[in-house]
C-alpha cells in the first residue's frame, strides 16, 4: 500500500469498487475452498543459515518509519527493521528486500515509478535460481481500492458523518466479485512467476492485519459511522483473496488477520496508525513496529514448522 500519501484517481466511482469488493467477501470465502492446489509431497525444506531470502511487497512490507529508512531503497521507503529484516537476522539469511511503498502486483513484472519520477526495476528481477525463500505481501494497491477507501470515503464523511455514503454507492455495483477474483488470480500468477525463476524456493504469502474495527468510528478513523463496517469488510475481503491465492497456488500463508485482532486503529493498543499518527514510528493507516514484530514472529513459526498452507 502507498507509504505516506494515499493517492487516488480523484473519481468517486472508485469508491464503488472498494465497497463492492467488501460486499463480495462471502462470495470469495465460499468459493475459496474450490481452488485448493494438490498437496505438496512432504514438508517444505527447512532453511539454513546463509540461505537467500527475497522479500516482495508493498508498504505493509516496506514499513516506512518503523525504523531507520534504508538509504538504498530509492524512494521505496523501506525500513531497516521491517519484518523481512527481523526474520533474516534471526535465521541468519541473506536478504534482498525489494518491497516498495505503493507497489501493486503489476510491479512484480513491471517497473514502478517512485519519488521524483525515478523507476525501480520489477521486483521479480531480485528472484533467481539460487533463491531459497520468497515472501509476497501484495494486493492492497491493486485497483487503487485501499486509497479510494481511506481518501475518498473520508471526504464523503465530512458531508455525512452519521450516514454511510460509501456503503450506499455499492448497492448496484457488480465489480466487487470480479475484483476479488482478479486480485486472487494476480497473486496466484505472482507465485507462478516466482516458481519459474526459483523452482526450489519456499514461497510464502503474507496476509493483511485488521486495520479497521468492525464498527464504531474514532478520532483516528474519520469515516462516516455507517462506513466503518465497510472498511473492515474490505480488508477482510482482501485478506481472503490473499489466502485464496495461497490455497490455489499451494504456497504457504501467514495469517496476520487472526493474530492482529484487538489491535485495529481504534483499539486501546493499536498496531496500525490512524489518520493522524500520535507516534513518529508509522505513517497514516500503516503498521507500527509492533505489527512488524507480529508478522516476523508468525512468519518464523511457519518457516520453522512443516509449513502452513492456506
Amino acid at each position: 500500500m502507498a507509504h505516506v500519501e494515499l493517492r487516488t484517481s480523484g473519481r468517486m466511482p472508485t469508491i464503488r469498487g472498494a465497497a463492492a469488493l467488501a460486499l463480495a467477501l462471502c462470495i470469495a470465502a465460499s468459493t475459496a475452498c474450490e481452488d485448493r492446489a494438490p498437496e505438496a509431497d512432504g514438508p517444505p525444506p527447512r532453511l539454513q543459515a546463509g540461505d537467500e531470502y527475497v522479500a516482495l511487497g508493498d508498504s505493509y512490507t516496506a514499513a516506512f518509519l518503523t525504523g531507520e529508512t534504508d538509504p538504498e531503497s530509492r524512494g521505496c521507503f523501506r525500513s531497516l527493521t521491517n519484518y523481512p529484516r527481523r526474520v533474516a537476522e534471526r535465521l541468519s539469511l541473506e536478504l534482498t528486500d525489494v518491497s516498495c511503498g505503493g507497489a501493486s502486483t503489476e510491479n512484480i513484472t513491471r517497473p514502478q515509478q517512485v519519488a521524483e519520477g525515478e523507476d525501480v526495476p520489477p521486483q521479480i528481477e531480485a528472484v533467481g535460481e539460487d533463491t531459497d525463500l520468497v515472501t509476497i505481501g501484495l494486493g492492497g494497491n491493486d485497483f487503487n481500492l485501499f486509497g479510494a477507501l481511506v481518501v475518498n470515503c473520508v471526504v464523503a464523511a465530512q458531508q455525512d458523518p452519521t450516514g454511510a455514503p460509501c456503503t450506499d454507492l455499492s448497492e448496484s455495483d457488480p465489480s466487487g466479485k470480479s475484483n476479488v477474483a482478479k486480485i486472487r488470480s494476480r497473486l496466484t500468477k505472482v507465485v507462478g512467476a516466482v516458481r519459474k525463476r526459483a523452482p526450489d524456493a519456499r514461497v510464502v504469502l503474507i496476509g493483511y492485519p485488521q486495520v479497521f474495527p468492525q464498527s464504531g468510528r474514532c478520532a483516528q478513523l474519520p469515516l462516516a459511522e455507517g462506513d466503518v463496517p465497510l472498511a473492515h469488510d474490505f480488508l477482510r475481503a482482501l485478506d481472503v483473496a490473499v489466502s485464496g491465492a495461497a490455497r490455489k497456488s499451494g504456497a504457504e500463508f501467514v495469517d496476520v488477520w487472526s493474530a492482529s485482532a484487538g489491535h485495529d486503529i481504534c483499539s486501546a493498543d493499536p498496531w496500525i496508525a490512524g489518520a493522524s499518527p500520535v507516534r513518529s514510528d508509522a505513517t497514516a493507516y500503516h503498521p507500527y513496529p509492533e505489527e512488524q514484530e507480529l508478522v516476523a514472529s508468525l512468519l518464523l513459526d511457519v518457516l520453522e514448522s512443516e509449513g502452513d498452507r492456506a
